[in-house]
């Protein structure tokens, strides 16, 4: 066969076969075949879709590209995690001690933040010393040791994802859902887990900003994931509005801690119900009981601070300072705060999440580029939240920066985000 001919197949919209994605996966990661031809592959992928065998055979493929970890000496069923990324999505952080702290092993490998979404890498190096950076042993000791480690991914996990990723960057297919879903699920099955909760999120500050989008994009992916042999369920969230009160590193780290330590308010009860509705899906999944069940025991896991404990254990085991986690305090601060205060009053009926997300990135919380630097302390505290009503000039935010000339840009931009209106909106769904 030749990449010719499955090019011309796939343009045609027939579907091909597991030894035709094989070869064309296999070519490309061994340097064999050209980046023009793989284009020209991604292009007709694009424009004609994917059935589901050929979406779970491009993403084994992807699998078997590089490594794949082995948590066969983790005793219990391991339940992985995975968002699709958002704003002051911190989830991971609440979800996992959680789920630990009942005796269901974590074993997550995680990813960094670009653009306006944040990653939970970026979150847990905002505690000094934090190691991600870990070899296969030592990440398998702490799993066994605490219950719980989260690593970044090994630098050849998936690599022919790497490669594909780059080349669709330039050639306009980024957006298409076989394409991302085998992307996010080959990484996924790679890093050894027996089965697989899916966070996708939904609304302006995720990736896919519509149900129907988010929906397709869960179907796939699920579909991928039990068709490999793992059993894989999907939870859409909303992301039409930052979750919990914290955009920015250091402060998510502060609002995870006093979530673990069971502080709840007006202003993080998104957060908290979302997180408990993800660690009971994750717990269903490790077998631990029905829906009611798993969700109860999440709850009184949380508010017991056994949760809080297990994270605490993470953070030693990793390398990071426990101080910081028990006295927020001596975190490092930021340089210059400024608050932003309601320009009329009324209710707020948006606070939108790409937008207060940029807004973010700008104090440089987050990074537009891999290789953009992030100051940990900067960010957004959030005062008021979407549906809340608010007098002209009452406090709504503050913005967090390591430099006064940052503020300006970034304080139009959140006020550009924040849309104030007479009526009160219809309540969020947070779960769909």
């Amino acid at each position: 066969m030749t990449m010719y001919e499955i090019i011309t197949k796939k343009k045609r919209g027939i579907e091909l076969t597991t030894e035709e994605i094989n070869f064309a996966v296999d070519g490309f990661t061994k340097g064999e075949i050209p980046d023009y031809k793989v284009s020209a592959f991604l292009m007709a992928i694009y424009f004609k879709g994917m059935t589901p065998d050929e979406t779970a055979a491009l993403t084994a493929a992807m699998v078997r590209s590089g490594d794949e970890v082995d948590l066969s000496g983790i005793p219990g069923i391991k339940v992985d995690k995975h968002s699709t990324g958002g704003v002051g999505d911190k989830t991971t952080l609440i979800v996992c001690p959680v789920v630990a702290a009942l005796g269901y092993p974590v074993a997550k490998m995680s990813g960094r933040g670009l653009g306006h979404t944040g990653g939970t890498l970026d979150k847990l190096e905002a505690i000094p010393g934090f190691n991600i950076n870990l070899s296969g042993d030592e990440f398998m000791e702490i799993v066994k040791s605490t219950g719980i480690c989260i690593s970044g991914q090994s630098k050849n996990l998936a690599p022919a994802d790497k490669k594909l990723y780059a080349l669709r960057d330039v050639t306009a297919t980024v957006d298409s859902i076989p394409l991302i879903a085998a992307s996010i699920m080959s990484k996924k099955i790679a890093a050894g887990a027996d089965s697989i909760l899916l966070d996708v999120k939904t609304g302006s500050g995720a990736f896919m900003k519509t149900l129907e989008e988010s929906r397709v994009l869960a179907e796939t992916m699920t579909d991928i994931g039990n068709n490999l042999g793992r059993k894989t369920e999907a939870v859409i969230t909303d992301m039409s509005t930052p979750l919990g009160a914290m955009i920015g590193n250091t402060l998510e780290i502060k609002e995870v801690v006093a979530i673990l330590k069971g502080f709840r308010s007006d202003l993080n009860k998104d957060l908290v119900e979302i997180s408990l509705v993800l660690a009971g899906k994750m717990l269903e999944l490790a077998g631990a009981g029905n829906e009611t069940k798993c969700l109860k025991l999440a709850n009184e896991v949380l508010e017991s601070g056994k949760a809080f404990e297990v994270f605490k254990k993470m953070v030693k085991a990793q390398g990071g300072d426990v101080r910081v986690i028990e006295n927020p305090d001596l975190f490092e601060s930021s340089a210059f705060t400024e608050t932003i205060y309601a320009p009329e009053a009324g209710y707020i009926n948006e606070m939108d999440s790409e937008g207060i997300g940029m807004a973010a990135m700008l104090l440089k919380a987050g990074r537009e580029t891999p290789e953009d630097k992030i100051v940990y302390s900067s960010g957004i505290e959030l005062l008021a939240k979407t549906g809340q009503k608010v007098e002209e000039s009452e406090p709504i935010a503050v913005l967090y920066s390591p430099a006064k000339w940052l503020i300006r840009e970034a304080k139009e931009k959140f006020l550009d985000s924040v849309r104030i209106g007479q009526q009160a909106p219809i309540e969020r769904i947070l779960v769909y």
